[in-house]
């Protein structure tokens, strides 16, 4: 039954790619039919993964050898496991929601059968990078993610931005795929092999040198995937893409992928501390970056890009906390796929209701017209700001408070800094919800003279966000009660509970401290005064995070123009030294064959002479030597 996890939505993909036109009517329930086997074949297994004990969990499925060469194995099996099928619910679950509201949301677009076959075929990549046994499996897992996200972003190509922001995130992405692909060169050269047992088995006795080195070209990977500094610059670009597709990418797949891939090889993370090191900075920083520049958008789902950047930098610092943080980076992994996409959603069903207008600044007192996508809008933003009993609440605090555990200075930095990014956090989700849901009406009839006329979604788009929302409120506190998601993690990830210098009180009360300034802070600038229809100039800070904090600016001129400069100068290079010196070479071996051309005149007399020459030249020197 494992693989027909992946086997449904990949056959769902080829049936609606390659079915034609005919297949146009009923293609998105098939679609979304063949993305809800996986869920209900994941519930079968899990409910079988129960009834077994702790260790017993893990399976293994060889299908078939893939490359068996001497000395090299490449292998098609699959792994399933606790943190194995946490993914598979989580995807196929999220995924499945998805579909079904892309019913609604993609009903009068022409080429939506397509759509839902680039959905089917993303659930299948990231399934397969999730139950892949080996690093190289996984490697074509890693892969597909990246092909299917290139096909959903850039879906509306008749628009130039979705064109570029398309090809914008296959190539940064290339970038951290480089690390991946050199990653496993390094294991195998070093192990041999790419399965995980053997792999991590033989790490705690591998030095550390090459540990670190394996280390950094994996968080090189992450960052690609999860959108993390310096390689987060694809993810505002990528709203481009219909919502849904938002929600997909930025929810529970492809971003949570780079998560999933340092908590998988977390066994190398423990032995490279300089690596590790590295991973908690990476998160720390993206937490504060993607939350600085959630603050500053006026698009509502730039906004909620900026918020997933941020919430999977909390991740990415968790995982790089080692066995102290891995669960508690897999746990909010987990609620954020809720709410996020519960978010995502409903920013969908806004956009539905208002003429697909994206500017937060045109909106306003939209709870009386939305009261559905209000009420679930505003679940998940409880959630995702850490609302005591809310999800994000348990989750969330137990990464800060993994963060303080650390110990040292190192420890004190890092907590220090989750706790200010949930104060920005409560700041700009609290700025998104006023601006959207509350005050006075503020959208104006567009060029055409066409005003909006919001509306409440149909059901098979408010479905969705109703139980993503009831996963909001109450996924957190049924995973902490008895630590049950702690104990069902334990075997994969190996929980260290730390030794923190901050009681779990002390840090509930200071994260309650900042959500309250946060949420002042917001209502104060946005609440008691009118929003006005144009952003003002702001601050330099604000202008630029309205710039994505210069990540363009920086790209184009370290990267395009230093990439231009160094090309130039390569160019040099080979036509004067390497060009030069092929070229001399030849002009020389020319000449001296005309010359020594000259000397083939056809006259006998000249060879005699020559011959002549020659024996006298002979005669002297052998006198001389005789002499000698």
């Amino acid at each position: 039954m494992i693989a027909l996890l992946v086997a449904a939505p990949l056959l769902g993909a080829a049936v609606l790619l390659c079915g034609g036109r005919r297949l146009d009517r009923v293609g998105p329930w098939l679609g979304t039919l063949l993305a809800a086997v996986p869920f209900v074949i994941g519930l079968v297994l899990f409910t079988d993964m129960l009834g077994k004990g702790a260790e017993e969990r893990s399976l293994h499925q060889h299908l078939f050898s893939w490359i068996p060469v001497e000395g090299f194995q490449a292998d098609v099996a699959f792994q399933l496991d606790q943190l194995s099928m946490t993914f598979v619910l989580l995807i196929s679950g999220v995924g499945t929601l998805i579909h079904l509201y892309s019913i609604g949301y993609m009903e009068h677009d022409e080429r939506r059968r397509r759509f839902f076959g680039y959905l089917n075929l993303f659930l299948a990549a990231m399934l397969l990078l999730v139950l892949a046994d080996n690093y190289l499996l996984l490697y074509v897992g890693w892969e597909g993610v990246g092909l299917a996200s290139y096909l959903l972003i850039g879906f509306w190509q008749h628009k130039p931005s979705a064109a570029t922001a398309a090809k914008k995130a296959f190539l940064v992405n290339r970038v951290g795929d480089m690390g991946l692909s050199i990653a496993i060169m390094l294991m195998f050269t070093t192990f041999g092999t790419f399965a995980f047992e053997p792999v991590l088995g033989a790490a705690e006795e591998t030095s550390e040198g090459k540990l670190t080195a394996i280390g950094l070209m994996l968080l090189l990977a992450a960052c690609g995937k999860s959108a993390q500094v310096p390689l987060q610059s694809w993810l505002g670009d990528a709203m481009e893409g219909p919502t849904p597709v938002s929600a997909l990418i930025h929810a529970a797949t492809m971003v949570t992928a780079g998560v999933y891939l340092i908590v998988r090889s977390g066994v190398i993370f423990n032995g490279a501390p300089d690596a590790q090191l590295a991973v908690t900075v990476v998160g720390a920083v993206t937490l504060l970056f993607g939350a600085i520049v959630g603050c500053a958008k006026d698009d509502i789902k730039k906004a909620l890009a900026g918020s997933t950047m941020s919430q999977i930098g909390y991740m990415i610092l968790a995982a790089g906390l080692g066995p102290i943080g891995y669960v508690f980076a897999i746990m909010h992994l987990v609620t954020h796929g809720f709410f996020k996409a519960g978010l995502f959603l409903g920013a969908g069903s806004v956009m539905h209701g208002m003429n697909d207008e994206v500017d937060m600044r045109k909106y306003g007192g939209l709870r009386k017209y939305m009261p559905v996508t209000f009420v679930t809008f505003g679940l998940g933003y409880l959630a995702i700001i850490g609302f005591p009993g809310l999800s994000g609440f348990f989750s969330k605090d137990k990464i800060i408070e993994a963060a303080f555990a650390k110990g040292g200075t190192e420890g004190w930095i890092l907590g220090s800094v989750a706790l200010l990014g949930a104060a920005i956090t409560a700041y700009y989700m609290t700025r998104v919800m006023i601006m959207t849901f509350f005050g006075e009406k503020r959208w104006e009839p567009d060029a055409q003279g066409n005003a909006p006329h919001p509306h409440e979604s149909p059901k098979s788009m408010t479905i969705p966000m109703i139980l993503l929302a009831v996963g909001s409120v109450f996924a957190g506190g049924f995973f902490s009660i008895g630590d049950r998601f702690m104990h069902w993690l334990e075997p994969v990830t190996h929980h260290d509970h730390g030794d923190s210098p901050l009681s779990a009180a002390t840090v509930t009360g200071a994260t309650m401290v900042v959500l309250v300034i946060g949420v002042s802070m917001a209502w104060v600038q946005y609440g008691r005064r009118p929003v006005p229809s144009v952003a003002p100039r702001g601050s330099l800070v604000t202008r630029a995070a309205r710039r994505d904090l210069l990540q363009d600016d920086f790209n184009h001129v370290v990267l395009v123009r230093g990439g231009e400069h160094l090309t130039r100068s390569l160019v040099y290079v080979d036509h004067t030294l390497v060009d030069g010196v092929v070229n001399g070479t030849a002009a020389s071996v020319g000449g001296l064959s005309g010359r020594l051309r000259k000397l083939q005149n056809g006259y006998a007399r000249s060879y005699a002479v020559s011959m002549f020459g020659g024996a006298a030249v002979l005669i002297v020197a052998t006198l001389l030597m005789r002499a000698v």
